[in-house]
This record gives C-alpha cells, structure tokens and sequence, in this order.
C-alpha cells in the first residue's frame, strides 16, 4: 500500500488518470512515472493508460431495476460533448476492486434510526469488505466535525469496531466528510484504474457544519474519479432538505441513491388512518413486524449497492474532435437496447496543458 494522500487535482480530469498526485495547490501536474514490468513470471501484466484517457464507469439496468450484464462493447455509443467517441477499452468482468470509503452520520438528526444504521453499516462493511485485498476501504464519521475513524484496510473488523462505538450528536459536516475522503486517506496502489475509487454515504443528506460548501467537494470527486452512493435514512412520509443533495452527488457521479425505510408502509392499507400515540402507523415502532420491514428493506439496500459496485462496465476512451477550450466536458453513453436505463457521470474535467 502506498503511504500517501491524494488531494485536489487542480488541473486533472474525472475521467483521466492521474499517477502522480500534487501535494499542494501551486503544484503543476507531475509527468507520469514509467510502468514497470512484472517482477515475476506469474503477476499480470500492468494496465496501459494514456494520460489523456477517459475512464467511463457505466451500470445498465432494466425496467425493473435488474443489472443487464451481458452486453458488449458494440452495444455502446460514448459521446464527448455530443461528439461520439471511440471506444479504446472495454471491460464487463465481474467482481472489480474497489476503494470503498463508508461515510456515517452521526449527528443529532440520526437519533431516530440510529441504531437500525448502525447495523446497516455493520452489515454493509462485512460485506462490501470480505478479507479479500482486492477490496478495501476506510471509515469516516460526520458529526459537528468529519473524523477518520479507520485508515485505508482490507480488514473490516477494526471498522466494525468502531462503527459499534458511535454515538449520535451534534451538527452535521457532509460536505467536510466528502472533502476528507478525497484528500486524507492512504492510497492504494493502481487507483484509480484499478481500484476504483466508491463512497457509500449512510446519512440524510443534510449539512450544518461544513466549512466546504456542495459544489467544491462535487467537483472534488469528479476531478478525483470517485463514484457516490448513499444509503438514505429518509423515512416513508417524511421530506428533508437532504433529499436533493444526496440526489445531486450521487447522479453527478454516476452512482445512485437507496431509500429502505421510504416504503416502509407503501403497502399498508390505511397507515395513516390509523391512530395511536407514537403516530399514524399500522406497523408500530418496536414490534415484529415493523422491525421484519426495515430490516427487509436494509438487506435488499444493501445487496442492490454491492451488487452494482462491482460489476459495471468499465469503458475508456481518448477524446477527438471537441472543444479543448471547455473546463467540464460532458459525457453521455447510450445502448442500442430499448427499455434500459443507463446510469453514468455526467462528465468530467480535462488534464492542464503542461
């Protein structure tokens, strides 16, 4: 594992790599060092990226939410500001490693569903992290102030640790989190290539103490290659200004929001004609059944984000014929299948001239 932090990349893109990081914003962007061949016979062969190369992480799915993933790269269509593009790489393999940073809430507006998150965020980091190297992680609390709780690792346990031992208060510093996961973590050696670089937000979106507003660590983590997820501890019946931000993050980048508690009682006839002291519901807090939904609904959340994660189509491309003038550049990838949806980031930013 490599010692070192990765920070802002001032002139670097969301879809080009970067090998070298810069330490320090007056920095100007290191040239790439040279690969090095196997030092034995049996190691696989390093991956070959141009400095200039765009990398696509892209998920397809059906009507009903289903992976489709058996197409093929002439299945594709990349367009680089509305001019196609050829596609240079193209993989579909099945359990890819992935950087994965775990970023909880704990701030006072968790109280209510704390604890049903905090074994959500057990359940999550067992497994999303099952001992094999391929897959690391690292763990960051957000409360008043965003903590790095564990370090980079492959081993969950020092993670589920602590996550056992976290205690809801406070304001809530998102935006602080999101900034400390791209810029004060140890790097894995091949990101973000290969690993790639996943954050899981376990939160309601909200922000009330961030120094760092939406739009710096937004443009943070496209420029840094990072793909967000959350998994939302929005209730059914309930709206929170959060709502937008978790949507906003996670679409700019390609990922995608879970709500397991939001259809808690979509199927409940009457739930809110249903009075008793701790509220309108048919499912009562604290019995069998309502703890059978949540707990339902937690396990397909968290199935449906492994899932993805590791088994999108991974495409790379050298842009031609567009504007080099452009700061962000957008990206869109189309299907030749009707009926699919196809989920990707909504651009990126270009390498600095040297």
């Amino acid at each position: 594992m490599l010692r070192r932090k990765f920070f802002p990349l001032l002139g670097a893109t969301s879809g080009t790599l970067v090998v070298t990081p810069l330490f320090g914003q007056d920095a100007k962007p290191a040239a790439p060092p040279p690969i090095q061949p196997p030092t034995a016979a049996n190691e696989p062969k390093p991956i070959v990226v141009v400095a200039n190369e765009v990398i696509v992480p892209v998920t397809v799915t059906d009507e009903e939410g289903r992976f489709v993933s058996d197409l093929g790269q002439k299945d594709f269509q990349v367009f680089d500001q509305s001019k196609e593009q050829k596609i240079g790489y193209f993989s579909r393999e099945r359990n890819q490693p992935v950087v994965v940073g775990f970023l909880i809430d704990v701030s006072n507006s968790s109280r209510t569903h704390f604890r049903t998150f905090q074994e959500a965020s057990l359940d999550l980091v067992q497994t999303m992290l099952p001992g094999d190297k391929k897959y690391q992680g690292y763990l960051i609390s957000y409360s008043t102030d965003a903590e790095l709780q564990v370090n980079t690792s492959y081993d969950p346990e020092r993670m589920m640790e602590k996550i056992r031992r976290l205690k809801p208060g406070g304001g809530a510093a998102l935006y602080d989190a999101i900034y400390m996961a791209c810029t004060s973590r140890d790097l894995v050696k091949g990101e973000p290539i290969e690993p790639r670089r996943v954050i899981v937000i376990i939160g309601g979106g909200h922000d009330t103490s961030s120094k760092k507003t939406l739009q710096e660590v937004m443009e943070l983590a496209q420029r840094n290659l990072v793909t967000i997820y959350a998994v939302s501890t929005k209730a059914f019946g309930f709206n929170t200004d959060g709502e937008s931000t978790l949507k906003q993050l996670t679409e700019e980048t390609g990922g995608r929001v879970e709500t397991p508690l939001n259809s808690l009682y979509k199927g409940v006839s009457g739930y809110l004609s249903t009075p008793s002291d701790e509220g309108n519901y048919a499912l009562k807090v604290g019995t069998g059944g309502y703890a059978s939904e949540i707990s339902q609904g937690l396990f397909r959340s968290i199935a449906a984000l492994t899932g993805e994660v590791t088994t999108q189509y991974i495409l790379r491309y050298t842009p031609e014929g567009i504007d080099t003038g452009k700061v962000f550049r957008s990206i869109e990838v189309k299907v030749a299948l009707p009926n699919v949806r196809v989920r990707t980031r909504r651009g990126y930013y270009p390498l600095a001239p040297q």
